[in-house]
């Protein structure tokens, strides 16, 4: 039997606040906790919860019969946690049926496979974690961020251990042949590629509403009809498609949500077609050729390129000089600059940059908040320029050296920020360790800077506070004294005084590393505060 692949693209930036000039150097929150919050809670009541729950019917209604698959970004699974954990749940309990299959990607949703192949494969890495702490899968199948493939990003998703890789059915590439086959990467053939079929791909999610469209309106019995007429030796149709097509970008208004519960019966019923994973494609048909695909290509706009993301010099200037601080950011290690780092990465705020506004101009406009893309260049890199600043800071606190596998990543400017080693320091490293009076004197000086905070009024402390992350305050105050911890409470939001209250280091997920971080952070900001 010939097979149906849905695979949904679940992904949230964390978008950027308003973030103006003279902000840099005195405020490091970059992000619009509003308008995250209220954009997670829209498209879960609108899309997530009616769509998973709509799939958990299908599947308890089908059986395994009934397969879809879902790739969904870091960034989404952290907001999930902060904004709406009855979202994640939802997916775990898709997860639980065993006819779900969750695919691999880079954690931060980044273009980090056309920069840095330490940071790429850094980035699968830690999505891969994430997926099998939620939902209990080590994931086989990868996809990239926005379906972007070429002959070396195929290359090096194989030597990370993936079996198959989806990616876009590009005409260009393809040429004569179908999108409706297996095949394999030139470099490397044991990597297996799934290639979306974009034309019934596209009916779903973008004319399905469409009134002006010669088709409309789309309904199950019609599209089955489209399905039975691809040729009889043809083995698959990938319908790759973003989650937010149902509810969201289509509303439940449109019939969207009624065409896919009407879909799988009229599949079953008038079809020979079945429902698989991925997975379960790349097991069940053997691949008819190498694709070959120099260039890079994504599911984007008629050109199907990169120059969605980076197609213009606004993209290509904040591009470059987001990755140029690699080594820097590496080399600091602080857990939140690498988080910020990894945020900033995302493929959205150089999407926002885009001028193409011919063919697909509808599309970037429907996904772009700023007014214009030079609004959003300007915001990203007045971020970009206080990030700079922070990283710079956080190597001269530090004192150290660039490790030798980041200096290919340095730029020459940046080097006057990494002290060099003295005599002195290279001694300490030998010299014994120091005796419990003088841990105990620093441990009290810290402490003490650490009090001076309780000389500032509650407007003061709130202003000083707002710099800081939820972490780092809770890894900073939860073992104050309890004037101090009081202060702090009555200055942040009721959320995070619940969470200060109960903050216990030894039971939470946060390393010792990423506690005295954060304590070092803060440190140092006390110490700039009162020392002007």
């Amino acid at each position: 039997m010939k097979s149906i692949c849905f695979y949904f693209q679940v992904h949230q930036p964390f978008r950027l606040r308003k973030y103006r000039f003279f902000d840099i150097g005195k405020d490091h929150h970059y992000y619009d906790d509003f308008q995250n919050d209220y954009i997670m809670r829209r498209v879960g009541d609108k899309c997530y919860l009616p769509m998973n729950q709509l799939l958990l019917d299908l599947i308890n209604e089908y059986g395994s019969r009934f397969k879809v698959s879902f790739s969904i970004s870091g960034t989404a699974l952290d907001q999930f946690e902060m904004y709406y954990p009855e979202v994640l749940e939802s997916f775990k309990r898709l997860a639980e049926t065993g006819s779900v299959e969750f695919l691999a990607e880079t954690y931060p949703h980044a273009l980090s496979a056309l920069k840095s192949k330490n940071e790429f494969t850094k980035q699968v890495s830690e999505q891969k974690t994430k997926i099998k702490e939620f939902f209990g899968q080590n994931p086989v199948t990868f996809r990239n961020t926005e379906l972007i493939y070429s002959d070396e990003i195929g290359a090096m998703v194989a030597d990370m251990g993936f079996k198959t890789m989806l990616t876009e059915g590009a005409k260009h590439i393809l040429g004569w042949k179908s999108p409706n086959y297996i095949y394999t990467n030139a470099i490397n053939p044991k990597l297996k590629l799934l290639l979306k079929n974009f034309q019934l791909s596209d009916d779903i999610a973008f004319r399905f509403s469409e009134r002006a469209w010669n088709e409309w309106p789309l309904t199950a019995d019609k599209y089955v009809g489209w399905l039975n007429q691809i040729a009889p030796d043809e083995q698959v149709i990938n319908l790759f498609m973003d989650y937010e097509t149902f509810g969201e970008h289509q509303w439940a208004e449109t019939g969207i949500f009624d065409f896919m519960r009407a879909l799988p019966a009229e599949v079953f019923k008038h079809s020979d077609f079945e429902f698989n994973t991925p997975a379960e494609v790349s097991e069940k048909f053997q691949p008819v050729a190498k694709l070959h695909v120099p260039y890079p290509i994504s599911w984007a706009d008629e050109e199907r390129d990169l120059t969605a993301w980076l197609g213009n010099e606004l993209q290509d200037e904040a591009f470059d000089k987001l990755y140029a601080l690699e080594g820097l950011v590496k080399s600091c290690g602080e857990y939140n600059i690498l988080k910020d780092w990894e945020y900033l990465q995302t493929s959205d705020h150089f999407y926002y940059m885009c001028t193409k506004w011919f063919s697909d101009g509808d599309v970037h406009k429907y996904f772009n908040p700023y007014g214009s893309p030079y609004d959003a260049f300007i915001n990203f890199m007045n971020v970009l320029s206080d990030f700079e600043i922070r990283v710079k800071d956080c190597i001269e606190l530090a004192g150290k050296n660039l490790p030798e596998e980041y200096k290919e990543y340095l730029p020459e400017e940046f080097k006057e920020y990494l002290p060099a080693k003295s005599e002195k320091a290279e001694k300490s490293k030998s010299s014994k360790k120091p005796k419990k009076k003088e841990r105990s004197k620093t441990k009290n000086a810290s402490h003490i800077l650490f009090e001076s905070l309780n000389n500032l009024d509650e407007k003061e402390l709130k202003t000083f506070l707002k710099k800081f992350d939820k972490e780092t305050i809770l890894c900073s105050f939860y073992n104050s004294s309890e004037e101090l911890k009081s202060k702090v409470k009555k200055v942040v939001n009721k959320q995070l005084a619940v969470r200060l209250d109960k903050f216990n280091p030894k039971k939470s997920k946060l390393s010792k590393k990423v506690i005295d971080n954060s304590k070092q952070r803060m440190r140092y900001h006390i110490k700039k505060y009162f020392i002007k």
